[in-house]
């Protein structure tokens, strides 16, 4: 789930009709016990599943500017659902920073190491990741939580999630301080099916856009409260 939340593009039908939006919830949801609605993406085979070295994505030009020499070089149509995704990654990833947040788009593992240690300085940080223990995975099914939520004890945190590309991309954000909250859930599917989920709390949504769908799912207004969502199984959570 993109978690730019002032940059969202949002559907106009009721998002009750599409079950992918279902990974929001409330903190007073975290609850043993509680079951509710979730949507866990799974990757399909063709879905990139490693960074490029740096050698290679230095080699690919990553700019809307580029954009027709890229559907060339990619050999996609510029009418084709590539060129519209491959378009709204880069304008994505060109999109300025909001106030004091850090936000970095990841094309290489070296990449990668580099934002991690821009953000985190010497600290060195660990990642964590949403894990499907069950063979039987569902993509959208009510979980019970069957334990007590666990918190993660951070105060900084970078949010990286996968963006739609023909090799991996990473748009990675986050803040310096006590902008959010992070728990670790075990949760079972109805079909018996396990998950330990990563899931992001945050404080402060003064900021989101009014129709975020987060707000029409859940009920509330931008500063109203905290917002929840679970963060998919390709997508990474650094924290320090």
């Amino acid at each position: 789930m993109d978690d730019n939340h002032n940059n969202v593009v949002k559907p106009k039908e009721d998002p009750g009709y599409d079950p992918s939006l279902h990974v929001f919830f409330k903190v007073t949801d975290l609850y043993q016990g509680k079951r509710m609605p979730i949507y866990f993406a799974s990757n399909d085979d063709s879905t990139p599943t490693h960074l490029l070295s740096k050698t290679q994505a230095d080699s690919i030009p990553f700019s809307s500017s580029k954009l027709p020499y890229l559907l060339e070089y990619f050999q996609f149509s510029n009418s084709s659902s590539q060129a519209k995704a491959m378009e709204t990654t880069l304008r994505q990833c060109e999109l300025k920073s909001i106030g004091d947040e850090f936000k970095r788009c990841v094309t290489s593992l070296d990449a990668m190491l580099d934002m991690t240690q821009e953000f985190f300085g010497s600290v060195k940080p660990k990642v964590l990741t949403t894990k499907i223990l069950s063979s039987n995975h569902t993509l959208y099914q009510n979980y019970t939580l069957v334990e007590k939520p666990l918190e993660v004890n951070t105060s900084e945190m970078v949010a990286c999630h996968t963006m739609a590309y023909p090799y991996m991309v990473y748009y990675c954000h986050g803040h310096k301080g006590h902008m959010t909250r992070i728990f670790k859930l075990a949760l079972g599917g109805d079909n018996n099916e396990r998950i330990e989920s990563i899931s992001v709390c945050h404080k402060d949504t003064s900021m989101w856009d009014a129709d975020h769908v987060a707000f029409r799912l859940l009920g509330g207004y931008p500063g109203s409260g905290p917002v929840c969502h679970v963060i998919p199984i390709d997508n990474l959570v650094w924290v320090a």
